[in-house]
């Protein structure tokens, strides 16, 4: 993977970041082992999310936390695999298949999920799709020779904020007797910007290959 290939991060030029990256990179762990923990991640935080939708109390408020966790926990290793991999020089040749793959399983895992404890699976699903679609566009672009397109305004970075938002606020729907309503605005927000995004891409690789 080459620097221009990766997507434009600010927490990568953190402290905490760079010194965590060093640490794991000093370890045996691989960057391709660190995606897959991304995933695992994100099922946990699908998981939690779906089986939310069937729990009251404080079991709901623990699963939706950690949702929440299981989403930055997701965020911060598709983060170090990249640094251990690129500064930490550990990258493979298959890096490149582990870089994407997993995401594409974490997107589903986590959206579905949502879907799932909302009773409304289909919605998970439309979004899941449209976030696959979001990368898919990105690559298709890279293998027409342009520059990999990560643009908004719902790529994998603002839809792991709009769910873990979505997850923390949903704590406190029994203030006003609500349940599930911030969690289906967070998911149609999703999915409208998943689609945008999708829009916006396409007709970026559209214009530049005509301008060619």
């Amino acid at each position: 993977m080459s620097e221009g290939d990766r997507r434009p991060l600010a927490s990568r030029d953190t402290g905490w970041a760079r010194a965590l990256a060093r640490r794991v990179a000093a370890t045996a762990i691989t960057p391709n082992q660190i995606s897959i923990a991304a995933m695992g991640f994100a099922a946990v935080a699908g998981g939690c999310f779906w089986a939310s939708g069937a729990a009251e109390g404080t079991a709901r408020v623990a699963l939706l936390l950690l949702a929440a966790a299981g989403c930055q926990a997701r965020l911060v290793c598709n983060l170090i695999d990249g640094m251990v991999a690129v500064e930490g020089g550990k990258g493979g040749p298959d890096g490149a298949f582990w870089n994407e793959a997993p995401d594409r399983v974490s997107d589903i895992a986590i959206l579905v999920g949502m879907g799932l404890g909302l009773g409304i699976p289909a919605l998970g699903w439309a979004a899941a799709c449209l976030a696959v679609l979001t990368a898919y566009l990105r690559e298709q672009g890279r293998g027409l020779g342009l520059p990999a397109d990560y643009s908004g305004p719902m790529a994998k970075p603002q839809r792991m904020a709009v769910a873990t938002a979505a997850a923390v606020l949903s704590v406190a729907e029994p203030l006003w007797g609500g349940q599930g309503e911030v969690l289906l605005f967070g998911l149609w927000i999703i999915l409208i910007g998943a689609a945008w995004t999708c829009l916006r891409r396409a007709r970026r690789i559209l214009a530049e290959l005509n301008a060619r």
